[in-house]
């Protein structure tokens, strides 16, 4: 089992960009689809960015098309997210996670091995 920890974020102006980091423990890394995903106070887990095991695929929820971008280094175990022209409403906890056959949108709702994810918090 991945033992994931995130790291990168911070307090930003809107417009700014971050870049976030998912560093594994685990030979397996290198198998597994990851995705990115953030928790707003008072909302549930959603979907950001995928990426599948070898990078050659990438999946992103419509609202930042076009600023986020999601990339991963397998010698390194490591996914990362880089997010450009952040918006007030980025402002989130985000955390990675394994993919599963089911779909981004069922390790959203179901995965239960979150880590301390790393606070992103847009300003106006």
């Amino acid at each position: 089992q991945l033992q994931l920890v995130e790291s990168g974020g911070g307090l930003v102006q809107a417009g700014g960009s971050l870049r976030l980091s998912c560093a594994a423990s685990g030979r397996t890394f290198g198998t597994y689809a990851m995705g990115w995903f953030r928790q707003a106070p008072g909302k549930e887990h959603e979907f950001v960015a995928g990426i599948s095991w070898n990078g050659g695929s990438t999946y992103y929820t419509d609202s930042v098309k076009g600023r986020f971008t999601i990339s991963r280094d397998n010698a390194k175990n490591t996914v990362y997210l880089q997010m450009n022209n952040l918006k007030l409403e980025d402002t989130a906890v985000y955390y990675c996670a394994p993919g599963t056959p089911r779909g981004w949108a069922a390790v959203a709702s179901d995965y239960k091995d979150w880590g301390q994810g790393t606070q992103v918090t847009v300003s106006s």
